[in-house]
């Protein structure tokens, strides 16, 4: 019994000396020819412990050193696979931005609608309200303003396309309770793109000329929120803010 137990003692001395006989380098563990070495290695260990408790291993410890090589490819190939799922269509191959080609898309009625917040302060939307600002009617110039932008869109983005609008409205609230502007703006259209940067350039405009209006009683005020808040049409579908 006791020969028996100092043998089961000295087991792992022994198994470590069989590792290290195996692979003397520990650079060539990350090589392909060192997890071959090493699952040499693991299989001689293997027989030494049948040998020795009259039994194979577990399946296990059997397996492991083939393990080693085959569970490193997938998770390399899956990393590339992650990488490479994501595309700007404005970038070319090289790098160099492109306007993207949408001949090949089928016409299709598209709408968007987008939101944004100008934030006044007491004094100047008590102005606003009044209609008593130098300039005029605030809400009625930043109207216009938004509409004529949106047709405009392509010449002030580089890469959007000249599309015909069918519809583009922009509308311009007062909120008493934290004394800001808060506008929305729409635009439609039947074809091949969307009309998203429409939307959004209407609303970026009408803020723009919000403060432009009101900039001789402060220049406090502040522009924010201007975000996308549903877009309808084309191979996407519908998408609303927060859903």
């Amino acid at each position: 019994m006791n020969l028996l137990q100092n043998k089961n003692q000295d087991l792992p001395k022994m198994f470590l000396r069989r590792i290290v006989a195996a692979c003397p380098q520990s650079k060539r563990m990350f090589s392909s020819s060192g997890s071959h070495d090493y699952a040499s290695a693991i299989q001689e260990l293997n027989k030494e412990m049948e040998s020795v408790f009259g039994e194979p291993p577990p399946e296990g410890l059997a397996s492991s050193g083939d393990n080693i090589h085959v569970n490193e490819e997938p998770r390399l190939s899956s990393q590339k696979i992650g990488e490479s799922s994501f595309e700007l269509t404005h970038t070319g191959n090289s790098g160099e931005a492109q306007m993207v080609d949408v001949s090949p898309k089928e016409s299709s009625k598209r709408a968007a609608i987008a939101n944004c917040k100008v934030i006044l302060g007491k004094r100047v939307f008590d102005l606003v309200m009044a209609n008593q600002m130098a300039k005029g009617d605030v809400l009625t110039v930043a109207k216009i303003a938004g509409i004529t932008a949106a047709k405009q869109t392509s010449n002030l983005i580089p890469l959007c396309h000249n599309i015909s609008l069918t519809h583009v409205q922009v509308d311009l609230r007062l909120n008493h309770e934290d004394f800001s502007v808060t506008i929305e703006g729409e635009a439609a259209s039947t074809g091949k793109t969307g009309v998203e940067m429409e939307a959004m350039t209407a609303v970026s405009v009408a803020g723009l000329t919000v403060y432009d209006m009101c900039k001789a009683a402060s220049k406090d005020i502040v522009i924010t929120d201007i975000r996308l808040k549903h877009k309808s049409g084309g191979k996407s579908g519908n998408w609303s803010w927060g859903q």
